[in-house]
């Protein structure tokens, strides 16, 4: 929540560079918000891009709904299919239990976009 006590809407934008697709993501991924990022990461692997990149730099707030969401996806993408773009609040839960040992975290989207 913010400061005045409001959930911060979630926003997913898609694009896609060349043939990978990008969902940006901002604003706060609890267990209010999360049905919604599952539901963009579904519609967009439905399309079997042959690589995901989820950026969630733009995340303020990623709860353990948001976890469990890239661990769904992590599961439902094509082997290397998922990358994952964290900001600090992002990459710390993802560390703490261990789902960086499944998933490929990168530091800013051009690196995901670009790595092999």
């Amino acid at each position: 929540m913010s400061a005045e006590g409001k959930h911060l809407l979630l926003e997913v934008e898609r694009t896609s560079v060349g043939s990978t697709a990008v969902l940006t993501v901002s604003g706060e991924v609890d267990v209010a918000s999360a049905p919604q990022l599952q539901s963009a990461i579904d519609e967009a692997l439905r399309e079997q891009p042959p690589v995901l990149v989820v950026d969630l730099s733009g995340v303020g707030f990623f709860g353990s709904a948001g976890l469990s969401v890239l661990l769904v996806a992590t599961e439902a993408a094509p082997s290397g299919g998922l990358r994952v773009v964290a900001s600090d609040q992002v990459r710390r839960p993802i560390e703490v239990t261990g789902l960086d040992k499944l998933l490929a975290v990168f530091d800013t989207l051009d690196r995901a976009v670009e790595a092999n």
